[in-house]
């Protein structure tokens, strides 16, 4: 274990601060909101074992603080916030690829696959009352996190890969992919890559309690409808709790990831000291792939609109030194990227360069006049020429829907796959 992890998590998971109305059988309590001499209990600290002794506390504290390392068979509790370390931050560069992006392709494609139809069965079951397998979410989260170890920018690409009519579950897909390769950017171990992952997976499926007919609305949320929206949170949390074996941390995140830090977010109006590590990182997450997706009711930006967007909300919203390393784990040209070149040929941006980010390669599939040609694949790093001997730069970086450019039908036809394996 890092020692970053090791500070900023265990040293605060121990004891986790909770509203008495939230208690439950099982939980221990190791700290009062009083010194113990106020109150008629006979031990400082204590395992609730029934609901007398949880009323008990109800009556005479409004908070008190759980010791998660004490608990019986109640649901594992997770970490209270504390604050990063932009000078820990600083210090850890990014590991090492163990595999290449061509070597990985493949088998990112069969995990995004494969995964993303899991998430669409768990939402399937949410909907007719069922719990969530949480062992195949485990397993599956755990091949999300080899992918990405291996390959990060193999399995970013399939974010890219989206349809507008399965936006719930690619979406907590790809906030799940996007939560491990941020972890991995700022070296959190294994273990921890598959607990932020499996929080990013979990944190919207309280959304499959709300109406189809709020959820899919095209147009602008009544007052009514926005308060029962915005109660896919506490749904989730109850979802999840309800589920045997469920990650405590992602029982928080379901419940949390809407929370800022200025305590202006919903449900709770959490402010930073009360938002964990791990929902600061699903925030993040969550807010970039909504921005970059196609909704129902708007296009999804490009990635430079996107992060300027994280970056003011960064500070109030969203955590500041989890932001830029947010943006500095992407680039600048992330994988999927449409761009244009000095050149006016338009591409899609394929495998990022880790020593010079700025130069990508990109298959080039439109030419100076925005019409078909033939496809090629250049790579900037090497300093590839143009027909008339120049080296090409990127001019910049498009929306998905400029040109029209459809990621998934090159996809599917296998002309990406045949470029990048060239």
């Amino acid at each position: 274990m890092t020692d970053w992890s090791r500070n900023e998590f265990a040293s605060s998971i121990d004891l986790f601060k909770i509203d008495v109305k939230d208690l439950r059988v099982g939980m221990y309590v190791s700290k009062l909101d009083r010194p113990w001499l106020e109150t008629n209990f006979l031990f400082q600290g204590f395992e609730l074992k029934n609901e007398n002794d949880i009323e008990a506390v109800q009556q005479q504290c409004e908070y008190v603080y759980i010791d998660v390392t004490k608990q019986s068979k109640a649901p594992q509790i997770y970490a209270k916030s504390t604050a990063y370390s932009k000078d820990f931050l600083e210090k850890h560069t990014p590991p090492e690829k163990h595999s290449t992006f061509a070597k990985e392709i493949k088998n990112a494609e069969y995990v995004h696959h494969k995964t993303s139809n899991l998430v669409k069965s768990f939402m399937e079951e949410v909907r007719l009352g069922k719990t969530i397998n949480v062992e195949l979410a485990k397993k599956a989260v755990a091949e999300c996190v080899e992918s990405i170890i291996n390959a990060p920018d193999a399995l970013m690409w399939m974010t890219q890969l989206k349809e507008r009519d399965e936006y719930t579950a690619q979406h907590s897909m790809n906030v799940c992919i996007y939560s491990i390769a941020l972890g991995r950017h700022i070296n959190l171990p294994i273990a921890e890559l598959h607990h932020v992952g499996l929080c990013g997976m979990m944190h919207d499926m309280g959304k499959m309690k709300i109406p189809l007919e709020i959820l899919n609305k095209p147009g602008k949320f009544t007052p009514e409808e926005l308060k029962i929206m915005q109660s896919h949170t506490t749904l989730g949390w109850k979802l999840l709790m309800a589920s045997p074996g469920m990650y405590g941390g992602a029982i928080d995140v379901a419940h949390t990831h809407h929370e800022k830090l200025d305590g202006t977010g919903y449900p709770r109006q959490l402010k930073a000291e009360h938002i964990t590590p791990y929902a600061r990182i699903v925030a993040i997450a969550d807010m970039y792939d909504a921005i970059t997706s196609d909704r129902i009711y708007q296009n999804g930006r490009a990635h430079l609109e996107a992060i300027s967007i994280l970056t003011k909300n960064s500070g109030s919203h969203l955590d500041s030194s989890l932001t830029i390393k947010f943006i500095e784990c992407l680039g600048i040209y992330p994988p999927g990227s449409i761009v244009e070149l000095n050149t006016g040929e338009v591409g899609i941006v394929v495998e990022v360069n880790p020593k010079a980010k700025i130069r990508p390669k990109i298959i080039l599939l439109l030419d100076e006049n925005k019409q078909a040609r033939q496809e090629r694949l250049i790579d900037l790093s090497k300093l590839d020429l143009d027909a008339s001997g120049h080296a090409y730069s990127i001019r910049k970086i498009e929306r998905p829907d400029t040109y029209n450019i459809d990621v998934i039908q090159y996809y599917q036809k296998g002309i990406l796959n045949a470029a990048i394996a060239a």
